[in-house]
Order: C-alpha cells, then structure tokens, then sequence
C-alpha cells in the first residue's frame, strides 16, 4: 500500500459548540468509516499564521491556502481520492488535494 496525504485548502471553522461538537462527530464516523488500516495520520488543521521561503532564502508572510491535512494509505492514487470524497472538510467548503508520497530515503 502507498502514503497519500490529504492538503485541504480553504473552508472555515465551526463556530459554535454545537457546530464544533457536530463537525469532531463527523470527522470521527469518516475515520471509522474509512478504517484503522487506512488512517496513517488522522491530522490537524494548520494555525492561520505561515511563511513561505522562496529558493533565494527570502521569506515572505502566507505560505498559501492550505489549512490542514491528513495521510491515509491506500493501493492507489484512484482509492485514496475515493476515500478522500468522504472527508468532512469538504462539507466546511475546501477542497482536497491528493498526494502520493514516495520514499526516495
């Protein structure tokens, strides 16, 4: 099986408890969904503060619009997007990028 992280970009935190309480629900029954075999690493959201180096070493402020991540494992880039349509951060308005990752190390 191969790696794949999940880069989500945009959409936005719950705002009350209820919303926050309603949105852990839904992140946890797509994890169990998905199953323990296929979560590498459940993630987290990124904090809104970021730098981004470009190839000179000059560093500027806002290193893009990703806002969190996830890695899953899966037999193929085709399964992992297809995990991925789960994810409910698609419900809070991002969209999902997917990523194999291999190892070269």
């Amino acid at each position: 099986m191969a790696k794949f992280v999940l880069l989500y970009e945009g959409g936005g935190m719950p705002e009350t408890e209820a919303e926050q309480a309603k949105a852990m629900q839904a992140w946890e029954d797509w994890f169990h969904q998905i199953g323990d075999a296929a979560v590498v690493d459940q993630g987290n959201p990124f904090a809104p503060a970021s730098n981004k180096i470009s190839a000179d070493g000059a560093v500027s402020g806002g290193a893009g619009r990703a806002t969190g991540y996830s890695i899953l494992q899966a037999d193929s880039l085709d399964d992992a997007t297809a995990l991925a349509k789960g994810c409910p951060v698609l419900a809070g308005g991002a969209s999902i990028g997917v990523y194999e990752i291999f190892n070269v190390m």
